[in-house]
C-alpha cells in the first residue's frame, strides 16, 4: 500500500536597508500557509478562475498565525504593494517585494500575501519578532513556499 501526504511549507527572509543602502536588520522566519491559502492552491489545480497572488502586506499583529486567517491582524495603513516579481521552480516558489521609505513604516511583526490590491485571497500569514522600518528605510520580503 502507497502512504503520501503532500505538504505546503514556507519560510521568509526580510532585509531592512538605511537611508545608506546599508543592511540595518536581516533575518529569517517560517511562516504558515493558512487554509484559504491551501484552498486556492487546490482550486488552481482544476483550473478554477482565480487571480494569481500579486501583492503582499504589513502589520504590526502579535496573535500566533492560525490556518484559518484570512486577514492580517492589524495592517499598516497603505501598505499592501505588488509583488516586485513571483517564480516558479521545480515545486517552489519564491515572491518577492519591496516596500520603499514611506511605506509600511512601523513596528512590523507579521506579513501576509494576497491575491489582490485589495481583499481577495490570502496564501500565507507569519508574525515574528519586531522588525522597526523607520521612515527613511527600505525593506525587502523574499518568501518562499516549497510544496514537497
Amino acid at each position: 500500500m502507497f502512504e503520501e501526504s503532500l505538504k505546503i511549507t514556507g519560510s521568509l527572509k526580510i532585509d531592512v536597508f538605511g537611508s545608506d543602502g546599508v543592511i540595518k536588520d536581516s533575518r529569517e522566519v517560517k511562516n504558515l500557509v493558512v487554509t484559504s491559502g491551501k484552498t486556492f492552491i487546490a482550486s488552481r489545480m482544476v483550473g478554477t478562475s482565480s487571480n494569481v497572488m500579486s501583492h503582499m502586506e504589513l502589520g504590526t499583529g502579535t496573535t500566533a498565525a492560525a490556518v484559518g486567517n484570512t486577514t492580517l491582524e492589524a495592517v499598516i495603513s497603505a501598505s499592501r504593494t505588488a509583488l516586485s516579481s513571483g517564480t516558479s521552480s521545480t515545486n517552489v516558489v519564491t515572491y518577492v517585494a519591496s516596500f520603499p521609505a514611506g511605506t509600511g513604516t512601523g513596528a512590523v511583526t507579521e506579513a501576509g500575501i494576497f491575491n489582490a490590491a485589495s481583499g481577495g485571497t490570502m496564501l500565507c500569514r507569519t508574525v515574528f519578532s519586531v522588525v522597526n522600518k523607520g521612515a527613511d528605510d527600505a525593506m525587502s520580503i523574499t518568501w518562499t513556499i516549497t510544496v514537497s
